[in-house]
């Protein structure tokens, strides 16, 4: 999926073709970037890259289920266009999804773009819904060079059994961006699947580089989602738990404000306390006023799940995330963000 930032698409696209998997058909679902994007795509028409232009932003979501659609093969395999892909990123991928047929997605190595940082090695998540990557801001020192299982595979960077995103039913459209990654993979999870992390599958991302990593639109979306994606999933007993567990975490997120460290610390040094605290409100309200679409995809998924909900709720603590670690994870940050 593509939307503006050209200059980081050539770089992507480049890395794709360099790719050692023989079999490959590259489809750019461009969002109706304003900038020279589709003039980047159609530079490589004799690469045979196929362009799919929509007219607006339709959303992260949206633009990859019309990329699945198109898509001829089984697999589908996802690459944002501010990532660059290791030559052998796809073979590695595909390796580990041959592991095992009950294997329905592959997690990469994501690092941050020209150094040995950790983006994300996999996916965890908190019992409230609020999914992070794991390792991520540690320095890449062979920690996570096992080939293992996780919660989810970010949807940056990631590969999928065409089958398991027709089963699930794709990736949920009223998210618009963040978190539909990881609600798939709970719903995949739902319907017996596993995620498989593979380490020898690198990519280098430049960390959200469209809207920059403390943009109040992003704040906002992620815990709006974070909501919806509990609300669709969490069998009866999490879900009401979830605001006993938002508190845990939120009060977390307030010291690490305070103290201007962490994520909070970050935006409240690029913004401030009292925006953090309205972007939230903004987010709960929109996620209350969207919960009757959410209670009706529930009900779907509550009727054709194949595990039952002790097992389902043994891999979401089984991939935990602490509270203290979401809430001081983030470096300090001393330039501002791209907003």
């Amino acid at each position: 999926m593509n939307y503006l930032r050209a200059e980081l698409l050539r770089a992507c696209l480049k890395s794709l073709l360099d790719q050692t998997w023989p079999r490959l058909e590259i489809l750019v679902v461009d969002n109706g970037s304003r900038d020279h994007s589709t003039d980047v795509v159609s530079s490589f028409a004799d690469r045979g890259i196929r362009l799919l232009a929509l007219t607006e932003n339709r959303g992260f979501a949206a633009a990859v289920n019309l990329g699945v659609r198109r898509a001829r093969g089984e697999l589908v395999a996802l690459l944002n266009n501010d990532a660059v892909a290791s030559p052998e990123w796809i073979e590695q991928l595909v390796t580990g999804l041959d592991a095992s047929p009950d294997v329905g997605m592959c997690a990469s190595k994501i690092l941050f773009y020209g150094s040995d940082v950790i983006d994300k090695a996999g996916h965890l998540i908190f019992p409230d819904g609020q999914n992070r990557g794991r390792g991520t801001g540690e320095p890449d020192r062979g920690q996570y060079e096992r080939t293992r299982e996780v919660l989810a595979a970010d949807g940056c960077a990631a590969l999928y059994r065409k089958e398991v995103l027709k089963q699930a039913g794709g990736f949920d459209e009223r998210f618009f961006a963040y978190a539909e990654d990881a609600d798939l993979a709970l719903r995949a999870r739902w319907l017996g699947w596993r995620c498989l992390y593979v380490p020898g599958a690198v990519v280098h991302h430049h960390h959200s580089s469209t809207l920059g990593p403390y943009s109040p639109r992003k704040i906002y979306w992620v815990e709006r989602n974070r909501l919806w994606l509990a609300l669709k999933n969490f069998p009866l007993p999490l879900l009401l738990l979830n605001p006993f567990f938002s508190i845990y975490r939120l009060a977390w997120n307030l010291c690490a404000a305070l103290l201007r460290r962490g994520a909070a610390g970050n935006f409240r040094r690029e913004g401030s306390l009292w925006l953090l605290l309205r972007v939230q409100l903004q987010a709960w309200r929109d996620a209350l006023a969207g919960a009757g679409p959410m209670l009706r995809k529930r009900r779907r998924i509550r009727t054709t799940r194949k595990i039952g909900d002790l097992e389902f709720c043994r891999h979401l603590f089984r991939f935990r995330i602490s509270a203290y670690r979401l809430a001081f994870g983030d470096k300090e940050r001393r330039q501002p963000c791209r907003r």
